[in-house]
């Protein structure tokens, strides 16, 4: 399979916030300058019509998946069908007649829709394909669109796990990190796959020790410190620790601070100009 574009790198302290359709038709511009944003607001228009009055095990409204679904695809870099498909991909748990969405949006996101639903994903990834995805002009094959808004849909699934059944965590977590992260690894998604695998390690892992182990790690580095700072830095780095809810982010920013703990320690303990005197 060729590798699908990769995504960039995504904001580290929230990945709840519901991308807007301005956004995503702003990303889908700078993959895609000559296209057309109507079939995308049109797919908006309707995933939120017939989604009406349903919500997610968050409380939030169900449209909020729909778009961020939207969003990592467009991220990617496939094409307005494909997000218009990502936008549709739920619209068969509604009232939706059947034949609407082909009617609507032509044959083909019908078929998408259809097939993200139906397609079986399994550890090995499709077949391959050597071409530049990056060129606009090259479309992505149905199973290189149906294993992208795949992805999407389980990463916004494993970002908003917490609000889903222990039982439920665990075997999604388990297959996310058996299956789809090595799909997503094998489509050159590195970012999405490096996600979805610590995603799921934080649910299949005790995680509650982690922070633990980089606050207790903290305490020992302020041992460094004078006597007098070791209050303040103590605070401020817990403060900072507390901010990062992504065992990656906390281990990266723990070792940042092992490695400058001793010329911090050197510059505390350096007298001052009137000291000297």
């Amino acid at each position: 399979m060729s590798a699908l574009r990769r995504l960039p790198p995504r904001p580290s302290k929230r990945h709840d916030t519901t991308p807007s359709l301005d956004s995503i038709l702003a990303v889908v511009r700078a993959h895609h300058p000559h296209a057309y944003a109507w079939p995308i607001q049109h797919a908006h228009e309707e995933a939120a019509a017939w989604h009406e009055g349903q919500a997610r095990r968050s409380g939030d409204p169900y449209i909020t998946h729909c778009l961020a679904v939207a969003a990592v695809v467009a991220d990617i870099g496939m094409p307005p069908a494909v997000v218009c498909a990502a936008l549709l991909h739920d619209i068969d748990d509604t009232p939706c007649p059947p034949g609407r969405v082909a009617e609507h949006f032509g044959q083909e996101i019908a078929e998408l829709v259809s097939a993200v639903r139906t397609a079986e994903l399994t550890a090995t990834p499709p077949s391959s394909r050597h071409v530049d995805i990056t060129n606009p002009a090259i479309q992505p094959t149905r199973e290189e669109a149906v294993l992208a808004i795949r992805l999407a849909d389980r990463l916004h699934n494993m970002r908003t796990i917490a609000f889903v059944a222990p039982a439920k965590q665990y075997r999604k977590a388990r297959e996310t990190l058996e299956v789809l992260a090595p799909l997503a690894r094998a489509a050159g998604l590195c970012d999405v796959s490096r996600e979805l695998h610590d995603l799921s390690a934080a649910v299949l892992q005790p995680a509650s020790s982690a922070p633990a182990v980089t606050a207790r790690l903290l305490d020992m580095l302020t041992l460094l410190l004078p006597t007098r700072q070791r209050a303040r830095w103590r605070e401020e780095w817990h403060a900072e620790l507390a901010t990062l809810p992504r065992r990656r982010n906390r281990i990266r920013f723990t070792l940042r601070v092992m490695l400058g703990t001793p010329r911090l320690s050197w510059t505390l303990r350096r007298p001052t100009r009137q000291e000297r005197r």
